[in-house]
């Protein structure tokens, strides 16, 4: 967890303490209000907060942990100084907290908060001061207005205490002649490492010394210089015994091969949150989007924060963490980056009433009302539902119901109408104790205890184990109770967490194989890392299980995931990662025990399989205070063990014990001891340790310059350290945009810094998605250049834009003045548009409003699609399907990005510079004004591309369409007399048949959204005297969108002209277009293919004047580039594919190569002035295969002739005989299209080869009569046979085989 264990030179990692502190009243300053912390004069003055100081800290400095004074007081006592009376509780509190370094290491500070009187004359005046002043505002405002003054304190003021009008009195007043007054004092120990218990215990018994009656044993002193000086860091895997004022206290530290070291109790985590809510927080925590968490306590805060962050292992929170939040800081909740951060919600406070600048990605943690609030969109935890399940096993067994003990509706309501400062102040910190009889009082007979119940049985798991004792009265039976509980918890988060890393070890078992090796060196990687891909994404996914590919997909796309690929590739330069090493050794276990390694990942859960071993060890109690622990040594142990047995065995065996107190060199009468004040300590004695820095400071030595031999080294054989530290520090913040704010310095100029590094930040993130975004979109092109794979799955595309979608939303609630609405871009959009219709009514047409058309050879045109900003929101308003700003906004940019129009629409929507100053403050990133064209341009890369991410994902919503039917007029009427009609069908559906109005070659219609679309099918019933028609193409339209398809036709429909056919199956193709012709300039987009040449759909009759007729051998090229498409295309991911309907009917396609097959060698000329089409032969050899007998070589080869000639002559049949008017060119695809998915071509073309028609209807030279020629045609079809091809519906309409 702490990157500090080993931070800095000397023996830093050595000490078990860094400093000790103590803050409290300056009684020369006196009282002074901290206007930071957002004071509410309104508030009686002892519920005020008021400025605390460090009185003084020990030793001054150190050079490995400067000290932060201000950050330290800060977090020491979050709300500043706050005062009691004698009739208020005073009772000790214990919070810790973090100090997260810029460089990402960390230290923990452990703080028990107490009661002194005030002895102070001059600050017991000023408080009665005061009161008076307070009282004489309220006796105005009574008169002032009708309300009562007591409404408005007993708003400041709990609701449970707001029953009682004497304690509201009692909160209003102070008589320095009748109360005493206590003000706040706290002492804190600061460490390396997170020995929670160990640091309570010292605490308390320091505080226990200072409140007896008798003096402790010592003077204070000796025990805060032993603690700070002459206890040790317990190695790893080791235990250390140490003592405090009155009694032994033992700490343990996990050894290099076990789960890091972890002190705060998971029970408390899931007791507060419940299972199923931690799930989703833990789920939300990796995919580091912004947690906030809120409760009244703070520990809560630190435990939940710690406890989430602990059970990420191997992953590590890479972003700001700051689990204790002070309320002069509340300015950090404006980041736009992903955070975990604690806030202390003040008694009374409604959530309503928390304004939060940003909450479209945000997740909403009420710790103390067991409630959370969860962004919109976001995917499910793998397999959610066994994992919680098996959760709930190991919570059972421990006695803690999974759905936490304030989730009971009876309980929740009994517990609410508790009075607060009984839960905050019961020295647990308002959690729930370990002897919760109360508890089980409230949840008797409710339903959750039934459902539980029903679960254990399920889970084979005894409710005996449930059993609530009576509370044990005698001190030493509590005592051995605590201790019991102790380690009670030490197992429970040992076996919690290895479910935990479990499911990791489980998921991320092959990630390994997928890390991109690139760099030759340590140098030339951190040189490049920015450039490099790291891990080969789309092929671990393709690798994973269906259902985990939501999740894994945002997952590995989140900065904890590549700083944990990172520390892989550079464990092959230097020491390897502690994490990862525990990590990599648990997949190792895996190998181990399944020796033959699935080769295809299942989704099928598999339990933790180390548990039921930990399970089975009976509890023991910690070891008596009055056994004496045996000298250090090592533990000897063969036997594998797991973490809970290697905890119990090392707090029940001691390895080392650290020096007893002893009395120091102090100025005699100095350590007087006063019961009830904290004494004044001698800085003299405290300010060095001793100079014989003791046994392990040898060793501390030792490693320290095994340490600097290691640097040399490196220094010797690759780069200069500082430039490697430089590169170090580059290549680990890659992605970051700020490891963490500083907490101490508050100057505007620093606050300015700050921000201008969230916006240098953003800028970064905006430049790296969109490249990323680009690279993965550009395929082939992009791989040439070296940029890694080709392909980019349809998931990957879709969680690539929803974090483009959470960066606009994060740039677009950086710096806002006033918050409105959950999504801060829409709040913006909807602004935009009413200042925008205020003026249309002045402009109603604008310049490229909807009069314009496109220009075409015939004439007839689709009118220009207007651009507009505003019609887009429209679109997105009238979907009726999305419920939420957050939605709305999404839906929006995702249209935008697919009309490769968000570049040029932000840009007018941040045009309106007045808008901007209103809605953004100064440092804001929209008011950035270098920093924000950067940002567009970016953006506008995107258009390079083509996106169908609005279209592919908003499957259900209606859509406009618009189509235009194009003649040749030169040739043909541009109107027909018949009843025309066509049906659009696309990749999600058809629209089914639509009659075109006559005299119309222009109709909209609305439908279900079609996806992408492939066919037109066109027709008419013939009537009328002007029925035969010449239709050159088909253009339809998305009218939200702006997508355009272009169908080619070049064919006659009328009976007795071309091939008769009276309805064609029409290929579409999207045709590039940018909206507007100046955004065209700015990006070059290479345009598409051309539409299919009209000539190639032409009868044989119009192929016999063409000058370019391919030759043979590039007719068999195009059978086997067709072919191969097919193929390729089965062998992408699902998701992956196009459209196969162009593959076998588009330009390139096997129908147009088989065509060109057929074509060769035909005999062209007109027989009796008739044309000859190919389908003609086909009906030819069908008649030909009725009514003769086949003679084969022998009876084998008979059968199989037969049968092929049975199925293909009744597939000619049933397309002959199909309801439908298709000409005989269109019965050709149809055949070919229905061989295809039948795989029965390879079999009918030797018959068509070797039929009699051939020799009479085909030149000798022709393809189909050459017998090699036709063996490598069947050879190359047959590669086909192993796929399951899916047709069109609207391709084999009507023809029933």
């Amino acid at each position: 967890m702490s990157g500090s264990g080993n931070a800095g030179p000397g023996a830093a990692p050595c000490r078990f303490a860094h400093y000790f502190v103590l803050c409290g009243i300056d009684a020369e300053s006196g009282l002074e209000p901290d206007e930071l912390a957002g004071e509410n004069f309104d508030q009686s003055p002892l519920r005020r907060t008021f400025k605390s100081k460090v009185l003084a800290h020990y030793p001054q400095n150190i050079e490995w942990n400067p000290f932060d004074q201000d950050a330290v007081n800060m977090l020491c006592m979050p709300k500043g100084l706050s005062f009691r009376t004698q009739a208020d509780n005073r009772d000790p509190q214990l919070h810790s907290f973090i100090i997260t370094r810029e460089d990402g290491s960390r230290t923990y500070g452990f703080v028990l908060t107490f009661y002194e009187e005030v002895t102070s004359k001059q600050i017991c005046t000023a408080m009665q001061t005061l009161y008076q002043m307070h009282n004489a505002e309220q006796y105005s405002s009574v008169c002032a207005s009708s309300s009562c003054s007591m409404d408005s304190l007993a708003s400041s003021i709990d609701e449970g205490d707001a029953t009682s009008l004497a304690k509201l009195q009692r909160y209003n007043s102070y008589d320095i002649s009748r109360d005493t007054l206590y003000v706040s004092k706290c002492i804190c120990l600061i460490t390396p490492l997170p020995f929670m218990q160990a640091c309570k215990k010292f605490l308390i018994q320091l505080y226990k010394a200072v409140t007896s009656q008798q003096p402790p044993p010592l003077p204070l002193e000796s025990y805060i210089h032993n603690i700070l000086y002459e206890v040790p860091l317990p190695p790893p895997g080791r235990s250390l015994k140490f003592y405090g004022v009155y009694e032994p206290i033992i700490c343990q530290r996990p050894g290099p091969n076990e789960l890091p070291l972890s002190d705060y109790p998971l029970r408390e985590v899931f007791e507060l949150l419940g299972l199923e809510n931690l799930v989703q927080v833990f789920t939300c925590v990796l995919l580091e989007m912004q947690i906030l968490l809120y409760s009244q306590d703070y520990q809560r805060l630190m435990t939940v924060a710690e406890g989430i962050t602990t059970l990420l292992f191997p992953f590590q929170w890479q972003h700001v963490y700051v689990p204790i939040l002070p309320a002069s800081l509340l300015h950090f909740l404006d980041a736009p980056v992903p955070y975990l951060m604690g806030l202390q919600s003040k008694e009374g406070t409604d959530r309503s009433k928390l304004e939060l600048p940003q909450e479209a990605n945000l997740c909403f943690v009420d710790i103390d009302n067991h409630f959370i609030e969860l962004p919109e969109e976001f995917p499910q935890f793998p397999n959610k539902l066994e994992f919680i399940q098996e959760i709930s096993e190991v919570l059972l067994q421990f006695g803690i119901p999974p759905e936490g003990n304030l989730h009971c509706s009876d309980s929740a309501t009994k517990l609410k109408n508790l009075v607060l400062s009984d839960l905050v102040n019961d020295k647990r910190n308002g959690n729930i104790p370990s002897n919760a009889l109360n508890m089980y009082e409230l949840l008797k007979g409710n339903e959750t205890i039934a459902r539980l119940q029903a679960l254990a049985k399920r889970t084979g798991v005894t409710m005996e184990k449930m059993t609530i004792t009576s509370p044990l009265t005698e001190e030493k039976e509590r005592k051995l109770s605590c201790e019991e509980l102790e380690l009670r918890d030490y197992k429970l988060n040992v076996q919690l967490r290895e479910v935990f890393a479990n499911r990791f070890t489980q998921m991320f078992a092959d990630y390994e194989a997928f890390v991109i090796q690139a760099a030759p060196d340590m140098e030339s990687w951190l040189t490049n890392r920015e450039q490099m891909q790291n891990f080969d994404k789309a092929s671990f996914l393709s690798d994973q299980p269906e259902p985990y590919l939501p999740f894994l997909s945002h997952f590995i796309e989140t900065q904890m995931f590549a700083t944990f690929i990172d520390n892989k590739i550079m464990s092959q330069w230097e020491e390897k990662d502690p994490f990862l090493r525990v990590f990599d050794s648990r997949i190792e276990k895996i190998r181990l025990y399944n020796v033959r390694a699935p080769a295809l990942r299942t989704s099928n859960y598999q339990k933790c399989s180390t548990l039921k071993e930990a399970g089975q060890l009976s509890i023991q109690r910690l070891v008596l205070a009055d056994i004496v622990a045996p000298e250090p040594h090592f533990l000897s142990c063969e036997k594998q063990q797991t973490d809970t047995q290697s905890i119990e065995q090392r707090l029940m065996k001691i390895d080392h014990t650290a020096i007893h107190p002893h009395l120091l060199d102090m100025k005699i009468g100095q350590g007087k001891y006063e019961q009830g004040f904290f004494p004044k300590l001698q800085s003299d004695v405290l300010a060095t340790g001793p100079t014989n820095n003791n046994r392990w400071a040898g060793r501390s030595s030792t490693t320290q310059r095994r340490k600097d031999r290691l640097r040399q080294h490196s220094e010797h054989i690759g780069l200069d350290n500082d430039m490697r530290e430089k590169y170090m520090q580059e290549a680990r913040s890659l992605g970051k945009n700020l490891r963490q704010p500083k907490l101490s310095d508050l100057s505007p100029a620093v606050i300015a810094q700050t921000n201008w590094k969230f916006v240098e930040g953003l800028l970064k993130e905006c430049r790296m998605k969109t490249k990323r975004m680009l690279v993965e979109k550009m395929g082939h092109e992009a791989v040439e250049l070296g940029h890694g794979e080709a392909n980019i799955t349809g998931l990957e595309e879709n969680t690539l834009i929803a974090s483009l979608c959470d960066l606009l939303e994060r740039i677009w609630s950086h710096g806002l003045q006033v918050k409105q609405g959950k999504s801060a871009l829409w709040s913006h959009l909807l602004q935009y548009q009413e200042r925008e219709e205020k003026q249309e009514h002045s402009a109603e047409f604008p310049v490229g409003g909807g009069t314009e058309r496109r220009k075409s050879d015939t004439g007839i045109t689709l009118p220009t699609l207007r651009v507009s900003l505003i019609q887009d929101m429209r679109h997105v308003q009238n979907m009726s399907e999305i419920k939420t700003d957050v939605g709305r906004a999404r839906a929006w940019i995702r249209l935008s990005l697919e009309k490769k129009l968000l570049s040029q629409h932000l840009k007018q929507l941040l045009s309106n510079q007045a808008l901007a100053k209103k809605l953004y403050k100064r440092y804001a990133f929209l008011r950035c004004e270098e920093e924000r064209e950067q940002f567009l341009y970016h953006l506008l890369s995107l258009n390079a591309v083509d996106y169908f991410c609005f279209t592919s994902v908003f499957t259900t919503i209606m859509i406009p369409y618009r189509s235009v039917i194009i003649p040749i007029k030169k040739l043909s009427n541009a109107i027909t007399t018949s009843n025309p009609w066509i049906c659009v069908s696309g990749e999600l559906g058809d629209s089914g048949v639509m009659q075109i109005p006559k005299n119309h070659l222009e109709m909209t219609f609305e439908c279900q959204n079609l996806g992408k679309l492939t066919t037109v099918q066109i027709g008419h019933d013939n009537s009328g005297l002007l029925a035969k028609w010449l239709v050159d193409c088909v253009m339809v339209r998305n009218e939200i969108t702006g997508h355009t398809y272009k169908f080619p036709c070049g064919r006659w429909l009328g009976k007795g002209v071309d091939d008769g056919s009276l309805e064609r199956i029409l290929i579409g193709e999207l045709v590039s277009s940018t909206p507007d012709e100046e955004l065209g300039k700015q990006c070059r987009t290479p345009p598409q293919q051309k539409s299919p040449t009209v000539t190639r759909r032409l009868s044989i009759t119009s192929l016999t004047g063409r000058n370019t007729k391919p030759n043979a051998g590039q007719i068999q090229e195009g059978i086997g580039e067709a072919v191969n498409n097919i193929v390729k295309h089965f062998h992408k991911p699902e998701k992956e594919r196009g459209s196969l309907t162009i593959l076998l009917c588009g330009e390139n396609g096997l129908v147009a190569a088989l065509e060109q097959v057929f074509h060769h060698g035909f005999k062209s000329a007109r027989i009796f002035h008739k044309n000859v089409f190919i389908w003609d032969f086909i009906e030819k050899a069908v008649a030909y295969f009725e009514t003769s007998d086949q003679i084969g070589d022998n009876e084998e080869t008979l059968l199989l002739q037969r049968s092929s000639c049975r199925s293909f002559c009744h597939y000619v049949n049933a397309i002959n005989t199909a309801p439908r008017n298709i000409g005989k060119d269109g019965k050709f695809q149809i055949l070919v299209c229905l061989g295809t998915r039948d795989h029965l071509l390879p079999q009918w073309i030797p018959l068509l080869a070797e039929c009699p028609p051939i020799t009479r209807m085909y030149e000798e030279n022709a393809l189909l009569r050459d017998r090699m020629t036709v063996n490598s045609l069947i050879r190359v079809l047959q590669t086909l046979q192993d796929f399951n091809i899916i047709l069109e519906g609207s391709l084999i309409k009507g023809v029933d085989v």
